[in-house]
């Protein structure tokens, strides 16, 4: 369902104009530096990641928390881009280019997000492609729609699935790789629904940059290598092993060109005959045998269970924040209803109590949040994520509270949620009880390691696109048919039932689609309704405080969107306080443990892309960020 914008009248003075960076349309100068990237590391901090200040804090994550879905590969500080008429954001230069291509072509917003993701898959195979799901939020001038692209569990799955021969509940390592993890793929369904809505380009046409790298070969980038490098189980699946390794067992380096034939004879067909080429026939056939005949961890997935997948389109999550409206995605993600809380129970917040947090400090490396800032944001995730484990899963199975999710954002709730926040941390927060809550549910312990990817586009007449995309982990199910790999979704879902007697909501059912934490988000200025930003990350569960970070960084403090990305990964997820390795002072570790926290300095590698209206010497363009963390650019014209 979509929902449509405000468009009266503009008043007030616009945000301060952004500092002027590269354009995106001179990206190609520094491509070379962009595709290696990731083996830099920022000034002042070693490549090893060590504190900003000093040895507090050393990298430690307690066993209860799931670490970061994707090994971390370095530091490089990006300019952030700007353009004039469209741009494009995405995890790889060379995936970028193809969106910018399509803009440049005249396509839409949906039509660049298609090819994108189709080189995506390419070069980061590691993080999302035709084998997954994705979630999008698409802007057409007026009204926002949000596509459930979300995989889906077979139909002979029940709540016992990651149960073993004894009945217990195996180890999540166990039930990960393999053929059991792996739902029924949903975004080529997706996006082929999106293009029809608001594709200008022959679908066809999309998918030309993908065929011709998958032919040609690329390069492996220096990202890409070092998690081939690093992943235990990618190898022990032979189409893997040939694609990934050299003969003699070692993983392929940087700079080895890679070449996918069978992915390009893949993608003919779909250009060719649409999605069903993918979803009706051979294909959905292989993956079946596939996953049913995996040596060790065989799975339910049947072709039928492919074919009959449909996508969603879904009521977008709009919400006030000041000024602004800030759109999210709905359930079957948790993430747009937790940034919401988050940003809902910091505008709850006495001005008093947000004296000295309302702008960031500068460390020896760069700016981070002071003490009491990361505080506040602190608890008030703790906060949201203890209702994210408590009541959100798909609501197709399992309703919100009052039937909709508007209960969890009432802004009377969430004031008696801020009120919760003293001058200690809380520790531990409980989930609260909003209005309609009436049905008992157990707490949700299950971890989530989606290695994911975040694609952000704004077209020449307007449209955005916020689109997260994912295979859930590293390299998914380390299952690979025809040169893709296939997700391990089911992971995602809680893989015990109960908790005291009560059941969990988002437990394992035949057709549901498992709980996310992805969370592409838009923002609008609330009195015009005119589009501001699209930005989104991937992370797995920190997903949520990786993007309420940009959202308080630029809304709050003013930063352009490439600051607000650059600043230090910070907040809880209803457990320790964690802050990343190499990035954070040792005056916010101490702040922050003088006000009662259990504070963990750990690799956060998100990789957020963001675009943002900016105004500069009275004109109007689009600024784009990448983070430092990962291999994006952005690039437009």
């Amino acid at each position: 369902m979509p929902v449509r914008l405000s468009s009266s009248p503009a008043s007030g003075k616009r945000r301060p104009a952004s500092p002027h960076r590269q354009p995106a349309s001179r990206w190609l100068g520094g491509l070379s530096a962009a595709l290696w990237l990731s083996g830099c590391a920022a000034p002042g901090v070693s490549g090893t990641a060590t504190p900003a200040t000093g040895p507090t804090g050393t990298a430690s994550a307690p066993a209860a928390l799931p670490a970061a879905p994707e090994a971390a590969s370095g530091w490089a500080d990006k300019p952030g881009w700007t353009a004039s008429s469209f741009m494009v954001a995405a995890a790889n230069p060379l995936a970028t280019q193809a969106g910018y291509e399509m803009l440049k072509a005249g396509g839409s917003a949906v039509d660049a997000a298609i090819a994108t993701q189709m080189v995506l898959n390419l070069v980061e195979p590691n993080s999302s492609g035709i084998g997954g799901g994705a979630f999008m939020l698409h802007f057409d001038g007026k009204r926002v729609q949000a596509y459930d692209g979300r995989e889906t569990a077979p139909a002979a799955a029940t709540d016992r699935l990651f149960h073993g021969p004894d009945g217990k509940v195996m180890p999540f390592r166990q039930g990960l790789v393999g053929g059991r993890s792996v739902g029924a793929p949903g975004v080529l369904r997706m996006l082929e629904l999106a293009h029809r809505q608001h594709g200008k380009l022959p679908w066809a046409r999309l998918f030309e940059p993908a065929i011709r790298i998958a032919v040609q070969g690329f390069a492996i980038s220096p990202r890409l290598a070092t998690v081939i490098a690093k992943d235990p189980d990618l190898f022990r699946d032979p189409v893997a092993r040939a694609y990934f390794y050299e003969a003699d067992g070692s993983p392929k380096r940087a700079g080895t060109v890679l070449r996918n034939p069978e992915l390009a004879a893949v993608l003919r067909s779909v250009a060719a005959r649409g999605a069903d080429a993918f979803y009706l026939g051979d294909i959905a056939r292989d993956i079946e045998i596939k996953v049913r005949s995996h040596p060790t961890n065989p799975g339910l997935l049947t072709a039928a269970d492919i074919a009959n997948y449909r996508p969603k389109v879904r009521e977008a999550i709009c919400t006030d924040y000041r000024r602004w409206t800030v759109c999210g995605m709905p359930p079957p993600s948790s993430g747009g209803i937790a940034v919401a809380q988050m940003l809902g129970i910091l505008q709850a917040l006495a001005p008093a109590r947000l004296a000295g947090a309302d702008k960031p400090v500068r460390n020896a490396v760069g700016l981070e949040p002071s003490p009491l800032a990361a505080h506040l944001f602190s608890e008030a995730g703790r906060l949201a994520y203890a209702d994210r484990n408590r009541y959100v899963a798909d609501t197709d199975f399992v309703p919100l509270p009052g039937g909709s999710w508007h209960s969890l954002l009432d802004p009377k709730y969430l004031a008696g949620r801020a009120a919760l926040i003293g001058e200690r941390s809380m520790g531990k927060a409980e989930p609260g009880t909003p209005g309609g809550a009436t049905m008992a549910l157990g707490e949700d312990r299950s971890p989530e390691f989606p290695s994911t990817s975040h694609i952000s586009v704004v077209d020449r007449d307007g449209r955005a696109v916020s689109m997260t995309t994912t295979i859930e982990d590293q390299f998914g199910s380390r299952q690979m048919v025809r040169g893709f790999l296939l997700n391990n979704q089911l992971t995602d879902f809680s893989f015990v039932a109960e908790e005291d007697g009560k059941p969990v909501a988002n437990r394992v059912q035949a057709g549901k689609r498992p709980r996310s934490s992805m969370a592409p988000t838009l923002v609008f200025e609330r009195q015009t309704g005119e589009l501001l930003m699209t930005t989104g990350s991937p992370g797995g569960s920190a997903i949520i405080n990786y993007v309420a970070k940009v959202l308080v960084g630029t809304l709050d403090w003013g930063l352009d969107v490439q600051q607000a990305i650059s600043l230090p990964n910070v907040g809880s997820r209803n457990g320790p306080t964690e802050l990343e390795q190499g990035r954070v002072s040792d005056a916010l570790v101490d702040g922050l443990k003088a006000r009662g926290h259990d504070v963990r300095v750990m690799e956060q590698t998100s990789g957020l892309q963001g675009i943002m209206r900016v105004t500069r010497d009275g004109k109007r363009m689009w600024f784009g960020g990448a983070d430092p963390r990962r291999e994006g650019v952005a690039m437009g014209d």
